[in-house]
C-alpha cells in the first residue's frame, strides 16, 4: 500500500514524521509498507527493551487477557500486587503506585512530595529539578522540566521548579529555603543528549538533602528496568533515594509505570491519587513478565558486555571519523559529531535503513534493544560513517 493512500489526515499533526508506515517489528528490526527493513537503534525511544513483539509478551498479554484485563483500580487484583512486590523487593523502596504512563508516575512523584511537605516541612512544595532535564509532557512535568524548548510553551507553567545546574552541587544549595521540599533530577539526562549526573554529585546530592531533611526524586524513566547493566540507574552510585518513578522498560512496549517511596515517604490519603488504568492486570502481567528476564544476572551482564561493545565502536568511529565523545552507560551512549548536523545525519541512516535519534543538533542518541545482538551492534556501526560522509560532502 502506497504511503498517500492512508488516512494521514486523521491525525493530530504533533511532530514531523517521515513518509513511511511501520507495520511489523521483530527484535531488532522493522519493517515498513513498502517491505523495507530498519535496524531500529530508537526502540520507541528506549521502551521495547526486549525489541519488537517479544513472544514473552505476546504469552502475557493472551493468558492474561483471557483471565481479567481491568476490574477497577477500586480493586486488588494478582498481576498488579506480583508487580508490585517485585519493584519494591528489588528497589528498597516499599511502597508502588502503578501507573500508564511515566510522565504520569512523575506527576505523582511532585504530588506526594508537596503532600509530604504539606505535613512535615510547613507546607513547603518547591521541588529543584535541573536545566535541560526532561520530566514529561503534562503541565506540571513540563514545568519541573529545563528543556529550553519548553520555556515559553503552556504558560503561565505551574511554580515551584527552580532550576540548577547538573554536576554543580553550589547551584543546588544556593536554591534551597524554607519553601524547599525536595530535589529531583534523572541518573543520565537523555533527551539533554544523554548526560550523566557523575557518581560525586549523585553522592553529594544525597549528602545534602538528607542534611537539609529534603526527599531525594530520581526520574528512571530512561535509565531504569536494566537500560545502564543494573536494574536502577542510581545503583551505579550507591546511593538511595526516597522516590523514584519508572515507566518505558517496565511495560516492555505497554504502556506502564511506577511511583516508588519509601514507607516514611508515602504520605497519600484515600482519594489523593488515582486513575482508571491504574495497576490494570493486563499490563501488570506484562510487567512481571519483562521484569523477569531483565533482572536475571546472566541478562543484565550482557547488557554490560553489549553497552561496552557499542561504546568501543562508536569511539572508533569517533576517531576514525574526527568526532566527539561517547557518554552514558550500558545501552543508554551518545555520539557528539562536534556540528550540527545530527538531524541531516539520522535522515541519511534512515534512508540506509538505520533509525537513530538526534536529541541535539550536535548530537546522536542510540538505545537499543537490551536484546541486541553483537552482530547488530557491527552492523549498525558501519552505517553512520557513511550518513556522516554523505552530510559532509553535502555542506
Amino acid at each position: 500500500m502506497e504511503f498517500s493512500e492512508y488516512p494521514t489526515h486523521a491525525l493530530m499533526e504533533i511532530t514531523a514524521r517521515p513518509d513511511l508506515v511501520f507495520l511489523r517489528g521483530e527484535g531488532s528490526w522493522l519493517w515498513d509498507n513498502q517491505g523495507r527493513r530498519y535496524l531500529d537503534f530508537i526502540q520507541g525511544w528506549a521502551v521495547n527493551c526486549l525489541g519488537h513483539c517479544p513472544p514473552v509478551i505476546a504469552q502475557a498479554l493472551a493468558e492474561q487477557s483471557r483471565l481479567l484485563i481491568s476490574p477497577s483500580p477500586a480493586f486488588h487484583n494478582e498481576p498488579a500486587m506480583r508487580l508490585a512486590a517485585r519493584i519494591a523487593d528489588q528497589s528498597g523502596l516499599q511502597r508502588v503506585f502503578l501507573t500508564s504512563t511515566g510522565a504520569e508516575a512523575n506527576e505523582g512523584a511532585i504530588k506526594l512530595a508537596r503532600k509530604w511537605g504539606s505535613l512535615h516541612r510547613d507546607g513547603a512544595y518547591e521541588i529543584i529539578t535541573f536545566h535541560n532535564a526532561f520530566h514529561g509532557r503534562t503541565l506540571a512535568t513540563m514545568s519541573a522540566s529545563g528543556k529550553p524548548q519548553f520555556e515559553h510553551l503552556f504558560e503561565p507553567k505551574v511554580p515551584g521548579f527552580p532550576k540548577a545546574r547538573l554536576n554543580d552541587i553550589d547551584s543546588v544549595r544556593a536554591l534551597i529555603g524554607p519553601r524547599t521540599v525536595a530535589v529531583m533530577l534523572e541518573p543520565i539526562q537523555g533527551e539533554a543528549g544523554v548526560v550523566p549526573a557523575s557518581v560525586p554529585f549523585l553522592r553529594e546530592l544525597r549528602e545534602l538533602t538528607r542534611a537539609q531533611g529534603l526527599l531525594l526524586i530520581v526520574d528512571e524513566i530512561q535509565t531504569g528496568v536494566g537500560r545502564t547493566g543494573l536494574p536502577f540507574g542510581f545503583q551505579h552510585s550507591a546511593i538511595a533515594p526516597d522516590i523514584m518513578t519508572l515507566g518505558k522498560h517496565l511495560g516492555g512496549g505497554v504502556p506502564l509505570g511506577a511511583l516508588v517511596a519509601s514507607e516514611r515517604v508515602s504520605c497519600f490519603e484515600h482519594g489523593d491519587q488515582g486513575g482508571t488504568y491504574n495497576g490494570n492486570p493486563l499490563m501488570a502481567a506484562v510487567g512481571c513478565a519483562v521484569w523477569d528476564v531483565v533482572m536475571a544476572p546472566a541478562f543484565l551482564a550482557q547488557v554490560r558486555a553489549r553497552g561496552e561493545r557499542l561504546r568501543a565502536g562508536l569511539l572508533t568511529l569517533s576517531r576514525d571519523c574526527g568526532l566527539g565523545q561517547v557518554r552514558g552507560e550500558g545501552l543508554l551512549l551518545a555520539l557528539d559529531l562536534g556540528a550540527d548536523m545530527a538531524g541531516a545525519v539520522a535522515e541519511q541512516a534512515r534512508e540506509r535503513g538505520l533509525l537513530l535519534n538526534a536529541p541535539r543538533a550536535d548530537r546522536l542518541r542510540l538505545m537499543p534493544a537490551l536484546t541486541v545482538s553483537e552482530g547488530e551492534i557491527d552492523q549498525m556501526l558501519a552505517l553512520p560513517r557513511q550518513a556522516i560522509e554523505t552530510v559532509r560532502s553535502r555542506r
